[in-house]
């Protein structure tokens, strides 16, 4: 439907204000609650340009985006339900409230980490422990990939590497 007040949704600065409100770094989410979701595309290379110029680093949507070449030469991140070839007659109702992308419920000042397999929520009271928990992943990972690569592997060695690993990992 054609938007309720003004002629589209740039016409409507009270939502770009608030997202400059919010702290760095910032990721836009935003739902599509169309019935159909991804109908029309909200988000496109000028969004990309406005969000980046307010310090905005991603876009995350259960909806569609369009304008990718543009917004992958710009750097700018972009997590979507679908891509669409028009904006159809979006418009923003709400902003600053909860909503559910991908059965992810998502507010503002939650900690997201997003990269080509999708977006997950991390919990701040973890944060600070992640590097040291990624840098053992990658060891264990490391690990594996050398067992399998070995000429002499087996499913007991495997095993037994897997048992290891394990084993570091309890309390």
């Amino acid at each position: 439907m054609p938007p309720v007040s003004g002629s589209w949704y740039y016409e409507q600065s009270n939502w770009w204000r608030y997202m400059a409100s919010v702290p760095t770094p910032r990721i836009v989410v935003m739902q599509d609650a169309d019935p159909w979701p991804g109908t029309g595309a909200m988000f496109g290379e000028i969004h990309a340009r406005i969000c980046r110029a307010l310090e905005c680093m991603a876009y995350v949507t259960n909806g569609a985006v369009r304008d990718l070449p543009g917004i992958e030469a710009l750097g700018f991140q972009l997590f979507a339900g679908s891509v669409a070839v028009s904006h159809a007659y979006a418009h923003v109702v709400e902003f600053g409230s909860p909503v559910e992308i991908g059965g992810l419920r998502v507010s503002t000042g939650d900690l997201l980490h997003g990269d080509l397999h999708g977006v997950q929520m991390i919990p701040k009271q973890i944060a600070c422990d992640l590097p040291s928990i990624a840098e053992q992943v990658l060891l264990q990972e490391r690990e594996l990939f050398e067992l399998c690569d070995r000429k002499d592997f087996s499913i007991d060695l495997l095993m037994a590497k897997l048992e290891e690993q394990q084993k570091a990992h309890k309390p």
